[in-house]
This record gives C-alpha cells, sequence and structure tokens, in this order.
C-alpha cells in the first residue's frame, strides 16, 4: 500500500504536469492569435512575385485504392492558380487493386497529368516508398505533397511557393488542411474542431514563438535539393511528415505555416479507421522517439531541440496526467481516496477545463463558418468524451512497440465517399 504521503506527492506530481501543459499551451495560444492577427491585417493573399519569377513545381500524389476520391483531387490540382507550364502533377499508383489507375488516365490526355506505376516489387510499401519513386521522376525543383484525399483551393499552392522563393532559410512551407466532412456525424464535427485549435494554436503558435512547424501529411512544398541531400522519405517512418520534419530542422532549415493556403481533406467518419489512424501516428512518434532523441539536443537553436523532444513525448505526458487525473477524481469522488495536502483543487480542476474551453472557442472564430453554438457545445463535451479515447490508443501503441515488439506496419487510412460540400 502507498502512504498518505506517496499519494499526496503523487497527486501534486500530476497537477504540476498538466498545469505546466496549460501554461505552455496557453502561451502558444496567444501567440497563434498574434499570428492570426497580423494575418489577418494582411488581407486576402495578393502575389508577391510576378508569374516569371516563379520556379516549376511537381506535385506528388501517393495513391493505393483510392477510386472513391482521385477523380476529385486530380480536377481540383488542375484548377490550381498556378502557371500552367510551370506545374507537373504526378499521380502515383502504388500497387492499387481498384480502378485508381483506370481514372487517373482519364486525365493524362492533356499532357498536364502523368500516371506513374511504381512497379510491383516495390509497390504497396507505405507513402514514402511512392513519394521516393515519384521524386526521382520529378523535373521541377520545388516539390508539392497532397494527399489522394485533397481537394485544395485553386490560391492554395502559390503562397507556399512564393514562402520558399522570399526565404532562403524555409527548408519547406505548410499551408492549412481542413476537414472536408465536417458535418457528417459527431466524430467528424470533433476532428474539425481538433484540426483548427492544433493549427491555429500549436502551428501558429510555434511559429511566431520560435520559427517551428511540423510538416502535416498534406499541403505542403519542400525544395527538392533539400530532400535529396537529406536521402529522400524514410521508408521505415510510419509518419513520414514528422520524421522529416525533424531531419529539416536537424540540418538547420525550417518550415514556416502559411495560412493563406487552405486544402480540404477527408477525416475517418467511424471510431475504428479514427483508431487505427491514431494507432500508427503514435507507433510513428514512438519510432521517432528512438531514432531521433540523441540527436535534438544538438539542434540550434537549443529551443527547436526542446520543442521537438516535447512534441515526440506529448502523447504520453497527456496520457500520464490524464489517466492519473481521471483516477484521482473518480477515487475522490467516492471517498476511496483522501487528498491531505491542502488546496482549491476543485477550482483549480475549473479554471484548468475553462482555459481548455476558451482556447478551442476562440480558435473556431478564426475560422468563421465554425463559430456555432453546436460547435461551442461540442467543445464543453470534448474533454469528456473525444479527449478521453486517447487513453486506449496510446496504450495500445505502447504495448506494441515496447512490450509485445510488434513489428510496425504501414496502413492506409479508408476513403468515404464525401458529396457535401466544402463551403459552408
Amino acid at each position: 500500500m502507498y502512504s498518505a504521503t506517496t499519494l499526496d506527492v503523487m497527486f501534486l506530481l500530476i497537477v504540476t504536469v498538466v498545469w505546466f501543459m496549460i501554461a505552455y499551451q496557453g502561451l502558444l495560444f496567444f501567440k497563434g492569435y498574434a499570428y492570426y492577427q497580423r494575418a489577418r491585417r494582411s488581407g486576402p493573399f495578393v502575389p508577391a512575385l510576378p508569374d516569371s519569377d516563379l520556379p516549376g513545381v511537381s506535385v506528388l500524389v501517393p495513391c493505393h485504392n483510392e477510386e472513391l476520391v482521385i477523380a476529385d483531387t486530380v480536377r481540383t490540382l488542375l484548377a490550381l492558380d498556378y502557371p500552367a507550364n510551370l506545374l507537373e502533377i504526378l499521380i502515383i499508383d502504388d500497387g492499387s487493386s481498384d480502378r485508381t489507375a483506370e481514372i487517373v488516365r482519364q486525365f493524362t490526355s492533356g499532357g498536364r497529368v502523368a500516371l506513374l506505376q511504381v512497379p510491383a516489387a516495390f509497390a504497396a510499401r507505405g507513402k514514402s516508398g511512392a513519394l521516393n519513386y515519384a521524386s526521382s521522376h520529378a523535373t521541377h525543383p520545388i516539390l508539392a505533397i497532397y494527399d489522394a484525399d485533397n481537394r485544395p483551393d485553386p490560391g492554395a499552392l502559390r503562397p507556399l511557393v512564393e514562402a520558399l522563393v522570399l526565404d532562403s532559410g524555409l527548408g519547406a512551407a505548410i499551408g492549412m488542411y481542413r476537414c472536408l466532412n465536417r458535418r457528417r456525424n459527431l466524430l467528424t464535427r470533433f476532428l474539425n474542431i481538433e484540426g483548427i485549435a492544433y493549427q491555429w494554436i500549436v502551428q501558429a503558435g510555434r511559429w511566431e514563438l520560435m520559427r517551428f512547424t511540423a510538416l502535416p501529411g498534406t499541403n505542403y512544398v519542400i525544395r527538392r535539393s533539400l530532400l535529396e541531400t537529406l536521402g529522400g522519405w524514410d521508408e521505415s517512418a510510419l509518419t513520414e511528415d514528422a520524421e522529416l520534419t525533424l531531419r529539416i530542422y536537424e540540418a538547420g532549415r525550417s518550415i514556416m505555416f502559411v495560412p493563406a493556403s487552405v486544402s480540404w481533406e477527408q477525416e475517418p467518419e467511424n471510431l475504428r479507421t479514427w483508431m487505427l489512424q491514431r494507432h500508427r501516428w503514435v507507433r510513428g512518434q514512438n519510432h521517432l522517439f528512438k531514432k531521433h532523441v540523441p540527436t535534438l539536443f544538438r539542434i540550434r537553436p537549443r529551443s527547436i531541440g526542446l520543442e521537438l523532444l516535447y512534441s515526440l513525448s506529448l502523447y504520453y505526458a497527456f496520457f500520464v496526467a490524464i489517466v492519473i487525473s481521471d483516477l484521482f477524481f473518480l477515487f475522490s469522488t467516492t471517498g476511496l481516496l483522501r487528498i491531505e495536502v491542502a488546496g482549491p483543487y476543485k477550482l483549480v480542476w475549473l479554471f484548468a477545463f475553462l482555459g481548455f474551453f476558451l482556447q478551442l472557442a476562440i480558435a473556431l472564430a478564426y475560422e468563421n463558418e465554425d463559430k456555432s453554438v453546436v460547435n461551442h457545445l461540442l467543445v464543453l463535451a470534448m474533454y469528456f468524451t473525444y479527449c478521453q479515447l486517447w487513453i486506449p490508443v496510446v496504450a495500445r501503441a505502447f504495448f506494441d512497440d515496447f512490450i509485445s515488439r510488434r513489428p510496425a506496419k504501414w496502413a492506409k487510412t479508408r476513403r468515404f465517399q464525401v458529396m457535401e460540400s466544402r463551403q459552408p
């Protein structure tokens, strides 16, 4: 049995960890808000460079059994507001067994779209392998990455490319991703809120604070020369975007968040698909932790290395804090546990919850069509429902990687037929 003193110390430690996370999140929130205000004051995006100063761009779209979504994706890529003579669109058929290749061939006659089929011996090994194969066939100095379910706005590509041209210190630039099927059900509404908050608080806040932003899986551009220097995408990584982020910063380059660029993507529409996707994400972070932690402290400025370490540890810091705080709450409420250390803990918990709510609520206001009464009510419910779903996801990933040492295998997220408009 644990002594009362031990339990008191554990309780205070968890309160400290949780409030450190809340305080740091609050700092990012204010920095993200400052970045949002500056972006809003600049008004609608206006091209900063004439067409003659723009570099050629190769758009890479990896596909594995994407017949439900690929036609809409190709149509939106063809509608990008970028000089046609400077743009090539490479659709990568990575061992599809459905009609993906057949559908893409319908768009190749005009010469702007090319179908690349990964040789059978190397196919269906994951997104990184498909991208590495396609990058060797690309002809332009800038590579743009879009997932097969993406529908970028016409103006999504140009501001990303201009950011690279105007700042030689950038290795890559990322845009916003938004939830295309956000009104489909309760889960997609939660995911829409999560995505908005992550980008306007974490991504924007870190860029404003320390010129740090992490690559998403889609809607980003990268210098081909840098990618080749880094050796391409890591084919052993389940989260190739996060792994490449680490190597870009290890190389002394940075990644810029450009909110003027917006692309719309599908999110999982059922709990099983969501859990499989998030399980892959956590196992991907586990791989990165084991691979990169020894090198993080050599990154300069040191704040970037510490931020990367915090990012790699975040799933487990959140997991431990939420599980133990849930247990303390349960035991205290039922009278099974009594904390002897005096303190206004109920008030502290209330302030923490209000901080969680206010940050997400204000982030929703950044996207006018999403600041509805329904979404604000969903924010109130998220902590007690959606956030708790991460507990079994992180626990299973920890067991697979560190206890059973189960081999990791990349798995594609299931697609759905999305008929609704992305407009409000």
